[in-house]
C-alpha cells in the first residue's frame, strides 16, 4: 500500500497519540498509517478523529489500539487492535483492519448505484 503526501498530512492532522507513544514518534506513526488517509479523505475536514495507544509496550503482552470516530455517521466509533509483539507489525495490522472497517462503514451507509440518493436533497422553495 502506498500513500501520497495528502494522505500523510490528513493522518498527521487527525492523529492523537495516546498512552505509550511520545511526541517524537508522531511522524513515524503517521507514515505507517498514511494508507488509511485515502479512505478517510471523503469524510471531510473535522469529521474524523484518530487516536492510537499502546499498552505494555515492548512486553510480551503488548496491545496496540487504533480508534477512529466518524462524526458523519452519527458518531460511529471504530476500533482496531493488535497484540503483535513487534510494533511496526502491529501498526500494519491495525491499519489494515481499520481500512476494512472504514470501507465497510461506507458501503453500509451510502447508496451505491443511485446518484440521486447520494446528493443532498434540495430544500423546497417557499413563498413562490
Amino acid at each position: 500500500m502506498t500513500a501520497d503526501r495528502n494522505d500523510l498530512s490528513l493522518i498527521a492532522g487527525q492523529l492523537r497519540l495516546g498512552a505509550g507513544f511520545s511526541a517524537s514518534e508522531r511522524d513515524w506513526v503517521a507514515e505507517r498509517l498514511a494508507a488509511l488517509g485515502s479512505r478517510l479523505r471523503s469524510f471531510g475536514e473535522g469529521t474524523v478523529d484518530l487516536e492510537i495507544s499502546v499498552k505494555d509496550r515492548d512486553c510480551a503482552g503488548q496491545q496496540l489500539t487504533l480508534e477512529c470516530r466518524l462524526h458523519r455517521f452519527s458518531g460511529l466509533h471504530l476500533v482496531a487492535g493488535s497484540s503483535a509483539p513487534d510494533l511496526p507489525v502491529a501498526l500494519n495490522e491495525v491499519r489494515t483492519d481499520m481500512i476494512r472497517q472504514v470501507d465497510h462503514a461506507k458501503t453500509r451507509t451510502e447508496p451505491r448505484h443511485n446518484r440521486a440518493l447520494r446528493q443532498a436533497p434540495v430544500p423546497p422553495m417557499s413563498g413562490v
